[in-house]
């Protein structure tokens, strides 16, 4: 938002930067034309007037007294005061095109000099003190710039006004100037449509490289958010799944064969006399006793099937639409692999055992779900007896017992293959 409204105020800025910089140079423009007029008319002041011969059709000045002399050649020449002068010079600058001056005042001599509204406005501003005043006005379809600023009665000018009653100093009119601005009135308005344009294509270039960004980032953060979860999901030393996982699943299977009336088995295990292993060849040696274990766990694994470490060196593997004998078939195959596995670690060959408890929840013999708590520790149960039996074994919990809240469970205890 803040990088937006940056872009807004740098385009507001740039926009009316250039139409300040084109109104100064309109203005200034005006200015220089007042200030030609106002060093002429002061000339022609300082002169008393002008004279110039009088050719066919011109008139002379009816607001001057006695306005025509006659040379000694005959010729007639007439006076051409700063006020007559400015008009004449204004026509002429009309019909090309250019610009057009107006000297006007509240009490003009000549009524052609009354002033239209906007020069009314101004110079009563002028008499508020007001040094200029500056509009612009469309006619006929045509925009016209027009400045207008104050005559003051100076020691020259006194000659012709002081008879109305002006003193020095006194503002006893103006010049407004009008010049045709439609050319600069289009290129303002291509400036606006550049702009806009310009604006349009750097904030959807900005939306899309934020929205690009974003996507990014979403995607970086969903997959920060996966490896999270994965982390919180997974043991560290086996990479398998932790016992959070394990009983998550197990409750979903536990609800998903009882919909379905598919058999469910879990087999519990754990690696034979651990501790010594850790305390002889010291816990590197362990560490690696228990990836082997599963390393060969997950090599007996179906696609369907859930493997983890449940805790320690116990683990634990659930079984979906899998029979009891089916899962005590799989638990002595892997009894059988895990014992003819030798691990090297330092130098040192290591041979491991393992002890298994199966058990399996059939819906179609079951009345009721069992406790997720309870299925686990009827596999637990069956693993501690066979453990009892003398390890290295597979232990089943059948018959009827099965899922009772105290437990006996009745144990098929199979013997050391190797022995």
């Amino acid at each position: 938002m803040v990088i937006l409204l940056f872009i807004s105020a740098l385009f507001t800025g740039i926009y009316l930067n250039n139409q300040k910089t084109i109104e100064q140079g309109l203005k200034n423009r005006a200015q220089a034309l007042y200030s030609s007029l106002i060093i002429t008319r002061k000339w022609n002041a300082l002169h008393g007037g002008v004279f110039v011969e009088k050719t066919p059709g011109m008139e002379s000045n009816p607001y001057l007294q006695n306005p025509d002399i006659t040379a000694g050649n005959g010729k007639i020449y007439t006076k051409k005061n700063p006020a007559l002068m400015t008009r004449e010079i204004s026509e002429i600058a009309d019909k090309e095109g250019a610009f057009r001056f107006h000297i006007t005042s509240l009490k003009p001599l000549n009524p052609n000099n009354a002033p239209d509204s906007f020069e009314r406005q101004a110079l009563l501003s002028f008499t508020q003190g007001k040094n200029e005043a500056i509009t612009k006005e469309k006619s006929d379809g045509v925009t016209h710039y027009r400045y207008m600023a104050p005559l003051v009665i100076e020691q020259a000018c006194l000659a012709c006004h002081a008879a109305q009653g002006y003193r020095l100093g006194d503002v006893r009119g103006g010049i407004s100037i009008r010049f045709n601005i439609e050319e600069t009135e289009r290129a303002l308005m291509l400036n606006r449509l550049l702009l806009g344009l310009l604006f349009t294509v750097t904030l959807a270039s900005f939306l899309a490289i934020v929205h690009r960004l974003v996507i990014t980032l979403q995607k970086k953060l969903v997959a920060a958010e996966e490896i999270i979860q994965e982390m919180a999901i997974t043991d560290d030393l086996t990479k398998l799944k932790n016992r959070r996982f394990l009983r998550s699943r197990l409750r979903e299977e536990l609800d998903r064969a009882t919909r379905y009336r598919h058999p469910l088995s879990c087999i519990f295990f754990d690696a034979d006399h651990f501790k010594r292993i850790n305390d002889t060849y010291g816990h590197e040696a362990g560490d690696a006793v228990l990836q082997m274990i599963s390393a060969t766990a997950q090599e007996q694994c179906r696609q369907s099937d859930i493997l983890g470490r449940y805790g320690g060196e116990e683990f634990l593997m659930i079984l979906p639409e899998t029979e009891l004998k089916q899962a005590s078939g799989l638990a002595e195959r892997l009894r059988q692999t895990i014992e003819n596995r030798t691990n090297i670690v330092d130098q040192h060959q290591i041979r491991v055992t393992a002890t298994f408890g199966v058990a399996c929840y059939s819906p179609e013999t079951t009345t009721a779900q069992p406790d997720l708590s309870d299925f686990i520790k009827q596999t637990d149960t069956a693993m501690l007896e066979a453990k009892k039996a003398g390890r290295n074994r597979v232990g089943i919990a059948t018959g009827s017992l099965l899922f009772r809240k105290k437990y006996r469970v009745p144990l098929i205890a199979c013997p050391n293959r190797s022995a």
